[in-house]
């Protein structure tokens, strides 16, 4: 067992990172025992991580934290950083290691609010860890001023504190940013590897493993969902009897609130299961009094905390929303590939019918018409057009291709 034991498909880029964590090991173990600093170094201050949704990008980071804070004594005796049971890999695999702060965006942007603190944590000497380790899962969503907050801190870091940015692509970072970090891009997964995933980590049955991994094009989270909870494959089915629906415009306009009403009730269940936990647990460590009340002065940290579960609300239905639109991206992509006699494996075999009935109905080049309508949704959703509106252009589009 190793923390590189879930990185599906990424070999390359674990031996990269296994030979960072010796390296930063032996210069923490050199400088608590006043020996000579190694004269060169695999590792450094700022790594940025990209790769395709799905690839795999923040788990790396994460599993590169848990190999920088490895306290295995088997390191002693030249065992590699990284072994996933000792306390340091636990807690940083885990996300409670004292020494690990994660930055992910709860709305459409990182704040600049938001990074204050972690920002002035990174200047600080690790607490209890080897490593002060910043990991900032959504990199791509730092604004202006948040970014330029963390290029400050990137350009002069303290020396024990470690940078880990993850984004879609080097693009979508501050160039000022992605020069001074390592970059290392992550690929999508294999079908094959994601399945076998399934089954040695989740216990899955191999043929579920399979459909969900053929399903999901390799998208290792979006996988281990639908293998695993019939609520996802429920809402993936209803997505996918979506296109055969669209053909008239009541039933278009229908079927986009359908949409993003599940959105909606995806992100009021998530709202259900941590925000009342949240507001306990920080009312608590105010010093709330019996019944409730709080102490002076702080009613501004609870309005805090309410304006960020807000923003979560409104992330998560988005995520929501990205997953149906990827849903019907590749339903669409296989109707594509049966008009073009392509070989190219069919992802949704279990709508085989409904693929071969609108492969024989249209057009490869209204396929491509689709397909380009369901992208113009999901960048209308980034400029933050009302979910609904976006939605219901995107139905009549699809009905119109």
């Amino acid at each position: 067992m190793s923390v590189w034991d879930d990185l599906v498909g990424q070999e390359k880029v674990c031996a990269v990172l296994d030979a960072a964590a010796r390296d930063a090991d032996a210069q923490v173990t050199a400088a608590a025992t006043d020996a000579p600093l190694p004269e060169s170094s695999r590792m450094t201050h700022a790594w940025l991580f990209t790769g395709p949704p799905g690839a795999g990008r923040n788990q790396a980071a994460r599993s590169f934290a848990a190999a920088l804070q490895c306290v295995s004594p088997d390191r002693a005796l030249g065992g590699a950083p990284g072994c996933g049971f000792c306390d340091g890999c636990h807690t940083a695999l885990l996300g409670t290691h004292a020494d690990v702060t994660t930055v992910a965006a709860v709305g459409a942007e990182i704040l600049v609010k938001d990074m204050r603190d972690t920002v002035r944590k990174s200047f600080t000497a690790p607490a209890n860890g080897r490593w002060q380790i910043i990991l900032v899962e959504d990199a791509e969503r730092l604004n202006e001023k948040s970014a330029n907050a963390v290029l400050k801190a990137v350009e002069e870091p303290a020396p024990r504190t470690v940078w880990l940015l993850c984004a879609p692509s080097i693009e979508d970072v501050l160039p000022t940013i992605r020069s001074r970090c390592r970059h290392l891009n992550l690929r999508t997964p294999s079908v094959d590897a994601v399945a076998d995933m399934l089954v040695r980590r989740d216990g899955v049955e191999p043929e579920a493993a399979a459909a969900a991994a053929r399903a999901t094009q390799g998208h290792v989270d979006r996988a281990r969902r639908l293998a695993t909870d019939p609520a996802a494959r429920e809402r993936r089915a209803a997505v996918l009897r979506l296109p055969l629906r669209l053909d008239e415009v009541g039933a278009c306009l229908k079927a986009a609130q359908e949409l993003v009403d599940a959105a909606a009730e995806d992100a009021k269940q998530l709202a259900e299961e941590m925000d009342g936990k949240e507001a306990e647990e920080l009312k608590a460590a105010l010093g709330a009094v019996q019944g409730g009340r709080l102490p002076r002065g702080t009613a501004g940290v609870m309005k805090d905390l309410e304006d960020m579960q807000k923003r979560r609300r409104t992330r998560t239905q988005r995520d929501s929303l990205d997953v149906a639109l990827g849903d019907l991206t590749t339903f669409y992509r296989d109707v594509l590939a049966l008009q073009l006699g392509s070989r190219v494996a069919i992802a949704n075999a279990d709508a085989e019918d409904a693929l071969e009935r609108l492969a024989r109905g249209s057009s490869p080049e209204s396929t491509l018409r689709r397909i380009e309508a369901i992208a113009a949704c999901g960048e209308a959703l980034d400029r933050n057009v009302p979910p609904l509106l976006a939605v219901e252009a995107m139905t009549m589009a699809l009905r119109a291709g």
